[in-house]
């Protein structure tokens, strides 16, 4: 290089998108996952403390498999108080729990056969059921009145974002989007990817102590974008619709799902 020449050092970090809450943006998806990953530790440590338990309601999907199986194996997560946690699922097909494409089949095999959480705190949704909804909804409220009032509620709730804006199993224009008076139902319909399913609705996620929403890859970054420049309700993105009351909503992404698409 000779005298005098300069080289412009080109930052190409993307910026963390405006979205509504917390965006935590981490270089690429495995330090995303660590990073919600250590966030429900913390939270279940300090809910335990405070409460005695710790209610931890998780996505199914291929995104936060690999976070479940490193709470499994990574001793930075030994302190997870599995013996006081109850496991709640997020959303389910209504499909046996011995398919592949059921949600508490595959957190199942991999936290539940892994860890000394008990057989009794791990709460399946028994979609098949025709009064599968109405079910969950009772052990819910049962399950979560022990608590005094006021914290009566989900201390974390682990949500993914479809290609679509879909959380959960609430779909674009789906019939579960207008429900206002239920933790659970089912949710049918040609705007439902089949099967059907059944799934927390809006009211429920949405009194939460804790939302975190796993979001990485290149194929989320035109929603991401979406979401913080469209004027799309919560009907077109239904995870425009997350929106704690009382509550925080942290989202965790990489440096792919928070790039502007081009």
């Amino acid at each position: 290089m000779s005298d005098g020449e300069t080289y412009e050092i080109i930052d190409d970090t993307p910026e963390a998108p405006r979205l509504p809450g917390h965006v935590v943006l981490s270089e690429d998806a495995d330090q995303a996952l660590d990073a919600i990953g250590l966030d429900i530790l913390s939270q279940a440590k300090a809910c335990v403390r405070a409460f005695g338990d710790f209610h931890l309601a998780l996505s199914g999907g291929s995104t936060p498999m690999p976070l479940y199986e490193r709470m499994m194996i990574d001793p930075a997560y030994r302190e997870m108080p599995w013996r006081r946690t109850h496991l709640w699922i997020v959303d389910e097909r209504c499909v046996p729990f011995d398919h592949e494409k059921s949600n508490y089949g595959q957190i199942r095999e991999i936290i539940g056969d892994h860890s000394d959480i008990p057989k009794s705190q791990m709460h399946p949704i028994h979609a098949y059921d025709d009064d599968a909804d109405t079910r969950y909804e009772a052990e819910l409220r049962e399950v979560l009145g022990w608590r005094e009032k006021g914290h009566d509620r989900l201390d974390f709730v682990l949500l993914g974002m479809g290609d679509d804006g879909h959380t959960a199993s609430l779909f674009p224009h789906s019939p579960a989007l207008d429900v206002q008076d239920r933790f659970a139902i089912f949710n049918r319909g040609p705007a439902v990817t089949p099967p059907d399913r059944v799934t927390m609705t809006y009211t429920l996620i949405n009194s939460a102590r804790f939302v975190g929403a796993l979001v990485v890859g290149p194929k989320k970054a035109p929603m991401i974008h979406r979401i913080v420049n469209g004027i799309d309700t919560p009907r077109d993105i239904p995870i425009k619709g997350i929106a704690p009351l009382g509550g925080e909503l942290r989202w965790y992404l990489d440096s792919e799902s928070a790039r502007w698409p081009v």
